[in-house]
């Protein structure tokens, strides 16, 4: 297999580093990243100027861009030629619930996705044990068969998005499949000094789970497995079509 790696943490970061690490001894691998911590950044992609992809290493490029610009330059076979599958991560922390509307690792694997190819955005939930994250995907990808299978199973514009503890791999209870828990309301914005003055705030810390029920993947993670979730573009809340409907049928006010 051909194997495509990103991320959002940079390409000198100790996650994607270990990441290609692990699956080069076996697969083939191109590392294309973002030249600098690019997290946070979504689905965003530079439409303003031009990109310039760098090779730094042996296998390894590095892109003046987003973690979506990066994935589509390779997959457009700017960088390197064509892929059987992409691999985002390993993202530093995590990235459960509403996290994924923000991250650019699971960005990443989404554009992959949104053409053509199959992907699956991976984290640790923590900073430390970057080694059980990369044996995690080692094991999910090793029956390269059920793997295609899958992801031909899998509707239109899917990926997976797997956490894992931050544990020794010997610790990991199993793997779940789970949905998206959620957050509490974002943490306010917090003053930052500036030593002009210039009114100045750092974007306030993530909150706490609020939706961390059995079946989520907080619960999942707080338990001690590996979470798996598939996540999908279409955004559409099906469920409140209906009720639109019902307010789009009230007749119009000429008076309003």
């Amino acid at each position: 297999m051909r194997i495509l790696i990103a991320n959002d943490d940079g390409v000198d970061a100790k996650g994607i580093q270990t990441l290609n690490q692990f699956l080069s001894n076996k697969y083939e691998t191109v590392l294309v990243a973002p030249d600098r911590n690019r997290s946070g950044a979504s689905n965003s992609l530079t439409l303003t100027r031009t990109l310039q992809p760098k090779q730094v290493a042996p296998g390894q490029y590095s892109v003046d861009g987003t973690p979506s610009d990066c994935v589509n330059l390779a997959i457009s076979e700017v960088i390197d030629g064509k892929f059987d599958f992409v691999v985002s991560g390993i993202n530093h922390g995590p990235n459960l619930g509403d996290d994924v509307i923000y991250s650019g690792t699971v960005a990443a694997a989404m554009e992959a996705r949104h053409v053509g190819c199959f992907a699956i955005a991976v984290s640790l939930v923590g900073n430390k044990h970057f080694d059980t994250a990369a044996k995690v995907i080692m094991n999910l990808i090793a029956d390269h068969k059920a793997l295609t299978s899958l992801s031909q199973s899998l509707p239109k514009g899917s990926i997976l998005n797997v956490n894992v503890p931050d544990v020794e791999f010997e610790n990991i209870k199993g793997f779940k499949v789970t949905r998206l828990g959620y957050r509490k309301s974002a943490q306010p914005a917090i003053s930052a000094q500036h030593p002009k003055g210039i009114p100045s705030y750092w974007i306030g810390a993530l909150s706490e789970p609020h939706d961390e029920k059995e079946g989520t993947d907080f619960h999942a993670i707080n338990q001690g497995y590996v979470s798996i979730t598939p996540l999908h573009t279409d955004m559409t809340c099906y469920n409140a079509m209906n009720s639109i409907s019902t307010w789009l049928d009230t007749p119009l006010d000429e008076n309003e």
